[in-house]
């Protein structure tokens, strides 16, 4: 079975936010994570952004002051809104990518929140499922073997044209760019090409038909098919971490839906600052939870060690 089985675009008929107290909400998913044979977690961009990894704010304008000044606050208000800037040439191109990887993938260490996720599930049977491409999984703790990262990494490169199906770990290549980069350009030197067909590189990122899914990607991809076979039977707690409605729901949002529509004996725990809604065929089976996601996974996880 590919794994693109379970992706869905299909929205439920009708969602809610359920009525129940912050306390009761808490509770009752320690309950059902102490309860559980194993654990989904299914991470989207408001788990790194609960982490600390703002893209916006202080952090975006004291880390990429340079480009604000050379491009413009306009065309460069974050740095979501910065990795889509035409950048007229290569070297200003990877200017700008090396020091956003530098910033959101190499530097940081495993932060504080995705830690304490690991310590919620590392007893259970658990499998992460993530949009994420910032590595966190992997410097907190998580094992290799229980990760997809669906969308690349930070820390990849690839052909521009995908030309070959392998891609190239560009992490000492950054960290040198980002040193000898001057007036936001790197030296010609330094701008990679593909070692197949000498063309542009590019991030290992899904923003095209372009984009590589490498050996490391399928196998992640086959592990991510195998634990949800495994699964069949079993109760599962899906735990969705920041997944939103707008930017890639198909992936997670929508598919842990319809997984928990046909599996009865499985549970949503949605946490979502702003977007908690959950269908309302589902809503005995699920907690949609309206908070810091940092303060939920803090308070769930006090609550479930003291479950006996």
């Amino acid at each position: 079975m590919d794994w693109r089985t379970y992706l869905s675009d299909r929205p439920a008929d009708t969602y809610i936010y359920q009525q129940e107290p912050y306390e009761a909400q808490t509770q009752r998913a320690a309950r059902w994570l102490k309860e559980a044979d194993a654990v989904l977690i299914g991470a989207g961009a408001g788990l790194s952004t609960a982490a600390g990894l703002n893209y916006g704010g202080q952090r975006f304008t004291e880390n990429f002051g340079e480009f604000i000044e050379r491009y413009g606050q306009e065309a460069m208000p974050d740095m979501y809104a910065a990795g889509f800037y035409p950048f007229p040439t290569e070297e200003e191109r990877w200017g700008y990518w090396s020091r956003h990887a530098l910033v959101n993938r190499i530097e940081p260490e495993g932060l504080p929140l995705y830690r304490e996720l690991h310590e919620l599930v590392k007893a259970k049977e658990h499998f992460v499922l993530t949009t994420n491409v910032d590595h966190q999984f992997w410097k907190a703790g998580f094992d290799d073997h229980r990760i997809f990262a669906t969308q690349g990494d930070y820390g990849l490169i690839q052909c521009q044209k995908g030309c070959h199906s392998k891609t190239y770990d560009a992490t000492e290549l950054f960290v040198q760019m980002d040193r000898e980069r001057k007036d936001c350009k790197i030296p010609p030197s330094l701008v990679p090409r593909c070692p197949v067909c000498n063309g542009p590189m590019t991030m290992n990122l899904r923003c095209d038909q372009y984009f590589v899914e490498d050996e490391h990607w399928e196998e992640a991809a086959a592990r991510y098919e195998a634990f949800l076979t495994g699964m069949e039977g079993k109760q599962l707690v899906l735990l969705e971490c920041g997944v939103g409605l707008f930017n890639t729901p198909v992936i997670i949002r929508f598919p842990f839906e319809h997984m928990m529509a046909s599996h009865p004996a499985w549970r949503l725990i949605r946490l979502n600052l702003d977007e908690a809604v959950v269908p309302e065929s589902l809503t005995h089976r699920s907690a949609g939870i309206s908070m810091d996601i940092a303060r939920s996974i803090l308070d769930i996880k006090q609550k479930a060690e003291g479950i006996q």
